[in-house]
């Protein structure tokens, strides 16, 4: 098959998925729901995660028979597939819990070792992030690119591992010499939307010590696409099957820097999953 008719069938894939993500969010975004603890206060699921991921599953599986799923909620069914959704029902739950506006539904789609496909939906707005292998990131249908901001005029994304706050001395590390060289930080509490606000030039520097693939895996993609960088740690291209440090800015100087910075504090992955 040739690469134009790749791009044909992936394009039209992306449309179908778009609309599963579309109804979806359609069903959560105003539901009633209740929230249960996985680990602990800082780490919550509600029954809206639930309900999303399944009408999902169901739908992405029709979509594309075969094909298995790695989700958050606990399902990695047939992950050795060669084309496997990566699912993320809503990234920012804690977010989604108390309505603030930054968490939405990420898909991505994986052939074998990489992602083909992504789509980022806020829940709260109407913006769809998306975009297929070779073919440009989008923001609702039109074409985004990462900003032309240096360093010193750069805003950073990040977080302070909330999971797992032993590692918080070391991002608190990073993110103070980082935003001694840069413009300011922003914490909005998903990786998803954040990494698509890098992607559209909102913010040009992003910084985590641990995320999942269901977490960046589409919004990697769509920022790479949008022309931005995005790997693990020590320059590392990014695993798509445990948790990851992930660095990422809107061109090479950038990158290179925080990178520099992320290295000096973080010689090894403090953790093993």
């Amino acid at each position: 098959m040739q690469k134009n008719e790749n791009q044909q069938e992936l394009s039209a894939l992306l449309e179908s998925v778009i609309k599963i993500v579309g109804n979806a969010v359609s069903i959560i975004k105003d539901a009633p729901f209740c929230v249960t603890e996985k680990g602990g206060a800082t780490d919550i699921t509600t029954s809206s995660d639930l309900a999303c991921q399944q009408y999902l599953m169901q739908e992405l599986g029709a979509l594309l028979p075969n094909s298995g799923f790695y989700c958050e909620e606990g399902d990695a069914r047939e992950r050795d597939k060669e084309f496997v959704w990566i699912i993320d029902p809503i990234d920012g739950t804690m977010n989604y819990s108390r309505g603030i506006a930054e968490c939405g539904v990420s898909v991505a789609l994986r052939k074998k070792e990489e992602v083909i496909l992504g789509v980022v939906q806020s829940i709260f707005s109407p913006d769809v992030y998306s975009a297929v292998l070779g073919g440009g990131a989008y923001l609702n249908g039109k074409p985004i690119s990462v900003s032309s901001n240096g360093f010193e005029s750069s805003l950073l994304c990040t977080a302070m591992s909330l999971y797992k706050k032993d590692y918080a001395k070391i991002c608190g590390d990073i993110i103070y010499e980082t935003y001694m060289q840069c413009n300011d930080v922003r914490r909005f509490g998903s990786c998803a939307i954040e990494l698509c606000y890098l992607a559209a030039g909102k913010c040009d520097l992003y910084f985590e010590i641990r995320v999942f693939p269901w977490d960046y895996a589409a919004a990697y993609l769509i920022l790479s696409e949008a022309g931005g960088i995005v790997r693990g740690l020590g320059d590392k291209k990014l695993e798509l099957n445990r948790p990851t440090v992930v660095v990422a800015a809107n061109n090479a100087e950038n990158y290179e820097r925080l990178s520099r910075i992320v290295n000096k504090y973080l010689k090894k992955t403090p953790y093993e999953e």
